[in-house]
């Protein structure tokens, strides 16, 4: 005779999809995952309970994830946060199974190509991520041994010479425009190497960068603002205005944006733009507290 299991892996989907589930789910419960995640498979898309539903789904997601059925736990995961968006249960296993599934993929990428310059690559940003700096550029340059037209790397050491406490400002000016030798398409390089010039006030020089920017990038909304505020800063109000008028129609609640954009207009004589991109600006401030400050 079939077991209750098997009986009802034939039957859902179909009448019986809500038993089927609930016997699914008693069977995750008791960590007998080979029997329960067909028959939960079947059964979850035919529930009408969205409880029933939920526990069946979420116990789909913890069988799959036990047995190393990737395919079916991801599948499963854009399920729980489509139908049951905000969950916090659905949220924290959405975390954890996602942690999980990477860790799996560093210990596989570490176990079947250790030399290789992806795996390096992993632990070079595990030490970053750790603030371990000088490992961290170890690594890197480790990997730039191997492949030294590899792009993001000197990207990547530019962005921490800037992180370390003092900050090596030209360090990273000087592998950012490693970085963008052997990638020119790299927005990301070419905005830092604008901030590096910014914030040593060499307008003009931030300026070519930002531009370059926003052209490699179109969606870079902080290089829209960061070129205007540089062209504020160098006194070309009037190019001001058009990156400004673009940073503003994507962060319309950014009170830094209104207030350039109040600058610019009031220095070329726009009095009633500026006065309605400050009015803008107090009013996002008001909105955005942790922004209420004055950018200066």
């Amino acid at each position: 005779m079939a077991s209750a299991a098997a009986q009802a892996s034939q039957k859902a989907p179909g009448p019986d999809a809500s038993s089927s589930a609930h016997l699914g789910i008693s069977l995750a419960v008791k960590g007998r995952c080979q029997e329960a995640l067909p028959i939960l498979k079947k059964a979850a898309p035919h529930l009408a309970d969205k409880q029933l539903k939920y526990q069946a789904v979420m116990s789909t997601a913890r069988c799959a994830m036990s047995l190393d059925q990737t395919e079916t736990a991801v599948e499963v995961l854009l399920v729980l946060n489509r139908e049951f968006p905000h969950d916090a249960d659905v949220l924290y296993s959405t975390t954890h199974f996602y942690s999980e599934l990477a860790s799996r993929a560093a210990q596989e990428l570490a176990a079947t190509a250790p030399t290789s310059h992806q795996a390096e690559q992993l632990e070079a940003e595990a030490f970053e991520s750790q603030e371990n700096w000088d490992r961290a550029i170890a690594e890197y340059k480790k990997i730039l041994e191997q492949e030294p037209r590899l792009a993001g790397i000197h990207y990547r050491i530019g962005r921490i010479l800037l992180s370390k406490s003092p900050a090596d400002a030209e360090g990273a000016k000087a592998e950012f425009n490693d970085e963008v030798k052997i990638a020119p398409d790299n927005a990301s390089a070419e905005f830092m190497l604008g901030e590096v010039a910014r914030q040593s006030g060499q307008w003009d020089e931030a300026i070519v960068h930002f531009s370059r920017a926003s052209k490699l990038d179109e969606g870079f909304q902080e290089a829209y603002l960061a070129l205007g505020m540089s062209l504020n800063s160098a006194g070309k109000f009037s190019d001001a205005i058009t990156p400004l008028r673009n940073y503003v129609k994507m962060q319309p609640g950014d009170p830094a944006g209104h207030y350039q954009l109040a600058t610019a207009y009031a220095r070329t004589g726009q009095k009633p733009e500026a006065a309605r991109e400050m009015a803008l600006q107090r009013d996002a401030a008001a909105k955005s507290p942790r922004s209420a400050q004055t950018p200066k």
